[in-house]
């Protein structure tokens, strides 16, 4: 577990901690980090890496059934919480949301990319839950948060909006119907995926140095709890379930075992449902992930 600490994690958290820094001296401005993250970099980073990929109609099938129940196992298990402590509407929005959004990007990217030493296949399935879950958190997301005062109509039409859907189709269409996109579109889309990694994690630190502990910390610790130690757990009887093995079961595995997404935290600031304690989740999070997400990589080798 040590060796997995220092040569995975650590390299993480330096980046995290350069993003710190940085917004310490220079007071980043976090909603252009946050744009360029979601319209710009994550897109391009999908497409081209949907694209590039082999992979068969198979294995996005079964990683998007593996996603399917975890997340509604998830949602249950935030509602039967939800219910026995009584927590009202918009605490129970922002909690069930920091159960279901995990950093799959930012975070869950660079992890598989050192894990699995720059395998495309193990990336390919990083990927299609990165994507799922941007999917996720920019429609059902949005729209938990608008319904706690009853606007509904302007999350629906939002999920349209978001660029990584129409990367995802366009990657995987041009990927099984074998058509050669030109070099002088490949080109930029390289560069765009090579900067997801450093962009993503100093933004990462940028979003995180401006968090701070205040209140609801019971909510914040049964997040933790259902998040990182539960999630996977939960993880590891699904692939069981569904039959899965080898890099796939190690891949999904990890991805699980992610800390509440920043953009939980971003969408609360932006619908003003409990920004706080949506912030005080990413927070802690992300901080004891370093334990937790160290654990479910060794996890991961012993049992696939």
């Amino acid at each position: 577990m040590i060796g997995v600490f220092i040569d995975i994690i650590v390299p993480v958290f330096i980046l995290i901690g350069i993003g710190v820094l940085l917004h310490r001296i220079f007071r980043l401005d976090l909603y252009t980090l946050a744009k360029v993250n979601i319209y710009f970099i994550v897109p391009g980073f999908i497409f081209l890496k949907l694209y590039e990929t082999t992979f068969s109609l198979s294995l996005f099938i079964s990683v998007l059934s593996f996603f399917s129940f975890f997340v509604v196992l998830l949602y249950v298990i935030s509602l039967i919480v939800s219910k026995v402590f009584r927590y009202s509407k918009s605490v129970r929005a922002s909690f069930t949301n920091s159960i279901l959004f995990y950093n799959s990007g930012n975070y869950g990217v660079p992890v598989n990319d050192l894990v699995f030493k720059h395998d495309p296949f193990a990336m390919s399935i990083q990927v299609i839950i990165l994507t799922c879950q941007n999917i996720l958190t920019f429609s059902w997301g949005i729209f938990t948060l608008k319904a706690v005062d009853g606007n509904k109509l302007s999350a629906v039409i939002g999920y349209f909006k978001m660029p990584v859907l129409y990367a995802m189709v366009f990657g995987i269409s041009l990927n099984v119907t074998n058509v050669d996109v030109p070099e002088f579109i490949l080109i930029p889309a390289d560069y765009i995926a090579d900067s997801m990694v450093a962009i993503a994690l100093v933004t990462l630190g940028a979003q995180v140095a401006q968090l701070k502990f205040s209140k609801n910390l019971s909510v914040v610790y049964v997040s933790l709890f259902i998040r990182l130690i539960l999630g996977p757990a939960i993880a590891i009887g699904l692939i069981y379930a569904l039959a899965m093995g080898g890099v796939t079961a190690q891949a999904l595995l990890i991805s699980s075992a992610m800390p509440t997404a920043v953009n939980s935290a971003i969408i609360a600031q932006e619908y003003r449902n409990e920004p706080e304690l949506s912030a005080q989740i990413v927070l802690a999070s992300t901080v004891f992930s370093m334990v937790t997400v160290t654990g479910v990589i060794s996890v991961s080798r012993l049992l696939f």
